[in-house]
């Protein structure tokens, strides 16, 4: 297993780290529940194979992982560091913010928290709940008597709002999205690791759309790779400014690959970063010509989102990401949400008399049916 600094908390973390959000489940009597004994190996293979930075949160599985994890951590908690998050949305005044940190201490069964974060912040729950409730009062008093060692924050908002908390100077550790399919955040990753603080990425493998296979994206890397989680892995941890990839790991399989990639001695080399570029930008130029997502074509008379439609096209025609296009087309035509589906189009034109791109969204509708259904 690779370490690396992970900003300026004084901690070295594994290149590898546990995501405790899919643990591995059973129905019983019409419900979901973790199994717990499968959950517990899983976690220790993962430890003795040299991960040392394991992940929860207090709504995940059911609000069962953080309980699990505790259990898991039992003879390993000094030798690994434990990561969990307040949840915002829970919190309606100011004193349950200590509240159910005290819940989750009980639920892990430690005495401390290593890094406790602010979860899923954007610039909504920053403003009308961290900083209406003054919630970083309550942190400091937290770090100051021991029960939490790094104060830090999950993200999901747009890059210049990162850079903003950053600026803060309160934060010491952050867990975004980057990962080959979304980029949008690597300016503000090198920002942060300018600043001090160190950084874990979730979804290294786009929330599963990498885990598909994928002929285009494995020969980015020249058949280097084995597959196509492994480009997207390698290519996460090859950007200097990332300490840890969190894997939301759920068989002993995915561990032992996963530990596999993050061990690899010799790291991409600056020719395979350039050919992965060359490979995304030119399939996200093609990509483009298919469709910008605009939405210029909306409304649909017959309620079929477009974009959506042709956003999946893209991961089955431009990434050969085929699986994972079948699996979302899978979902159209199934509730409002997903929208009608593309064998409901009158034809009518209204979309491509809008579309900027000259799209023929008629028969590009029927291909997607033809390709995916």
């Amino acid at each position: 297993m690779k370490y690396r600094k992970f900003g300026n908390t004084g901690v070295i973390i594994s290149a590898l780290g546990f995501g405790a959000m899919r643990l591995p489940e059973y129905e019983k009597n019409g419900n979901r529940m973790v199994d717990e004994d499968k959950s517990i190996e899983i976690i220790h293979r993962a430890f003795d194979l040299g991960v040392n930075y394991i992940d929860t949160a207090y709504g995940y599985c059911g609000k069962m992982s953080e309980i699990v994890v505790g259990k898991a951590i039992k003879g390993y908690r000094n030798k690994v560091y434990v990561s969990t998050k307040s949840p915002l949305w829970d919190i309606k005044e100011k004193s349950d913010y200590r509240r159910i940190l005290e819940e989750q201490l009980k639920k892990l069964d430690v005495d401390y928290i290593d890094f406790y974060h602010f979860h899923s912040v954007n610039k909504d729950k920053w403003e009308n709940l961290v900083l209406k409730f003054d919630l970083l009062e309550d942190a400091q008093k937290a770090k100051e008597e021991g029960i939490i060692k790094h104060i830090s924050f999950s993200f999901h908002d747009k890059p210049e709002v990162m850079i903003e908390l950053i600026d803060t100077g309160i934060f010491e550790t952050l867990l975004c999205q980057y990962n080959l399919l979304d980029r949008a955040n690597e300016h503000a990753i090198a920002y942060a690791r300018e600043k001090g603080l160190g950084v874990v990425i979730m979804g290294p493998v786009g929330g599963g759309r990498l885990a598909s296979p994928s002929e285009v994206i494995r020969q980015s890397l020249g058949g280097k790779a084995g597959s196509t989680p492994e480009v997207a892995l390698r290519f996460v941890l090859a950007n200097p400014n990332v300490c840890c990839a969190l894997s939301g790991m759920n068989t002993l399989e995915m561990v032992e690959e996963n530990a596999r990639v993050a061990s690899i001695e010799e790291p991409l080399s600056e020719e395979d970063i350039r050919r992965i570029n060359e490979t995304f930008e030119e399939n996200k130029r093609l990509a483009e010509l298919y469709c910008t997502g605009c939405e210029y074509c909306l409304p649909c008379p017959r309620g079929i989102k477009i974009p959506r439609v042709f956003n999946i096209m893209n991961y089955h025609r431009v990434y050969g990401l085929t699986d994972y296009a079948k699996s979302q087309f899978k979902g159209i035509g199934t509730d409002e949400n997903h929208g009608a589906s593309p064998a409901d189009c009158i034809e009518c034109g209204a979309g491509e008399e809008k579309c900027p791109q000259n799209i023929k969204i008629r028969e590009k509708l029927k291909e997607a049916l033809a390709e995916l259904e």
